[in-house]
């Protein structure tokens, strides 16, 4: 298949059993689409979106996490008093998010493309109804061949309702959409071997399951415009690639990154996270990204714990835990500890905090948390 993009003379040979994934989610930061002075970069934003325009074309559906909204509007207003950080958030996402969303639009439209909006916050992940329905959302999107563009909707989060920043929303769109592949846009190519400013420092281009600790190739900074560094994007790699997604982290700034990487060229410099093979359930993926919304603590004695990690499906039973901290409803997410205070999972109460203490070492028929809403780390 013959792809033309939108610069003139410009052919790619794309063909669609080339592209190694058929679904992605997309994240692009706000280092990507930001000039340094601060103005949104359009040139990138147009070149982002003619390889969208040409995977799509190739069969590939593409989620879009798009940071960008509160550079856009830095850009475009300065506020007449001092305004504390959420208020200043509020502000500038509220103007900049209309300024991006209508470059995305008017760039997709020259490639007959429609893309939808979709702003979402921390709490829509919290209830699994919420979840579903967006879930929904995003699944009719596609089957209507259409891009989303999701970013969080700063202008009514709160600091401890946030996301860390939108590298923690893409790993759970990527989970809850069962994307093939999670592909993290920075400005810079991947993880290094050291400060890629120093000399021989390299990329590091496979990261498998058994990789031991990368805190000593990682510098623990925070981009100008966006909330998060690099820690945060390895620390959800690694935890989506647990899920079966493969994920790639890689420079937005290099030409055609997008294209070459699902053709697996040896272009695409980037790292990448080999997943785990061992496929969560969708319930137990919404699981893995519920800790900050946790009611109560359950702790559980060493024959509970042992049962809890073996090979066997095993649900956590009222006779196996010991102590109950915290106030919660049936229904909630609660953290779940050996009797060495190590946290070795979560998962959705069966019981009210209440009740729960009451039953505690009993042998009541219904588990406190049954095994299809467990997960163990």
């Amino acid at each position: 298949m013959i792809i033309r993009g939108q610069n003139p003379g410009f052919f790619l040979n794309l063909n669609l059993m080339d592209c190694r994934y058929h679904r992605i989610t997309v994240k692009v930061g706000s280092n990507v689409l930001t000039r340094p002075d601060g103005m949104l970069d359009l040139a990138r934003m147009a070149q982002l979106t003619d390889q969208i325009a040409r995977l799509k074309q190739s069969g590939v559906e593409i989620i879009l996490v798009s940071s960008g909204a509160v550079a856009a509007g830095r850009s475009e207003l300065q506020p007449a008093r001092k305004l504390d950080p959420v208020s200043s958030r509020q502000l500038w996402s509220a103007i900049g998010q209309v300024k991006l969303i209508n470059r995305y639009s008017d760039l997709f439209r020259e490639s007959g493309i429609t893309c939808a909006q979709v702003l979402t916050t921390k709490e829509n992940f919290r209830d699994r109804r919420h979840y579903l329905n967006m879930k929904n959302c995003l699944t009719t999107l596609l089957e209507n061949d259409v891009v989303p563009i999701i970013n969080e909707n700063d202008t009514i989060s709160v600091t401890e309702l946030m996301f860390t920043d939108n590298d923690e929303l893409s790993g759970l769109i990527a989970s809850m959409m069962n994307s093939e592949a999670l592909i993290i846009l920075s400005n810079i190519d991947g993880i290094y071997t050291d400060h890629p400013d120093v000399p021989g420092a390299e990329v590091i281009r496979e990261i498998s399951p058994k990789t031991k600790d990368l805190s000593r190739y990682i510098k623990a900074t925070k981009s100008e415009f966006g909330r998060g560094g690099m820690i945060t994007k390895t620390g959800i790699a690694r935890k989506i690639a647990l899920h079966g997604i493969h994920v790639h982290i890689a420079n937005g700034k290099k030409e055609d990154i997008l294209v070459n990487l699902l053709d697996a060229s040896e272009n695409a410099v980037n790292t990448h996270f080999i997943p785990d093979m061992h496929q969560s359930s969708s319930v137990k993926k919404w699981l893995a990204h519920s800790e900050s919304f946790t009611k109560g603590q359950i702790f559980v004695n060493s024959g509970a714990s042992m049962a809890l990690s073996s090979d066997k499906a095993t649900s956590l039973l009222m006779i196996g835990v010991t102590s109950i901290n915290g106030d919660f409803h049936e229904g909630d997410i609660v953290k779940i500890f050996d009797e060495e205070g190590n946290h070795i999972g979560m998962g959705k109460a069966q019981y009210d905090s209440k009740k729960a203490i009451l039953l505690i070492g009993s042998h009541a028929r219904k588990p406190l948390v049954h095994y299809d809403y467990l997960y163990l780390f």
